[in-house]
């Protein structure tokens, strides 16, 4: 069965506040993008069953937030305390654990990490924009793969897009 995996790098964090790494929150900025991504995705039809995200108070808030948007109840999004500053080894061993009956699973959390992943899930790199991020905040990769989630591995995925919050159709809430 081809599997989807939505990778989305929480939205823009507020570094206003004088707050541990982990405790850090979206700014208003980040709260908006997190929710018109979470449209886009249903207007779309790309709706995950599962959302696995990190425990950072910004990626939980992205997806809480994106979640709501798209419809979901709160018990869709599951915290995996492994997803915290988790390079590609971690994020593929929380990805591999998913249930088989999930086609589409979203992952919420942090650069490098997310990055490091997509790249190493493609046969070959995906090209750079001038900005030099593939995943600034509050963007999304979608993959796809054959397979069951455990079967996931290096050049294994297909990249569909890249889509960034800031070239979303201005019609989105």
């Amino acid at each position: 069965m081809p599997r989807e995996l939505l990778l989305l790098r929480h939205g823009k964090s507020d570094w206003s506040k004088p707050v541990c790494d982990m405790a850090r929150p979206l700014k208003q900025r980040g709260k908006r993008g997190s929710r018109r991504m979470g449209a886009w995705l249903a207007r779309e039809g790309r709706v995950p069953e599962r959302i696995l995200t990190s425990p950072a108070e910004r990626a939980r808030a992205t997806a809480e937030t994106c979640a709501k948007a798209m419809g979901l109840a709160r018990d869709a999004v599951v915290i995996e305390a492994s997803l915290y500053e988790a390079g590609p080894e971690a994020l593929v061993q929380a990805v591999a654990c998913c249930p088989a009956a999930v086609s589409r699973l979203m992952v919420v959390g942090h650069n490098p990490g997310l990055e490091a992943l997509l790249v190493w899930l493609l046969p070959e790199s995906p090209p750079v924009p001038d900005d030099g991020k593939l995943l600034p905040t509050a963007s999304l990769a979608r993959l796809t793969l054959d397979g069951p989630w455990s079967s996931l591995g290096a050049g294994k995925a297909r990249l569909v897009e890249i889509q960034r919050v800031r070239e979303l159709p201005a019609d989105l809430p």
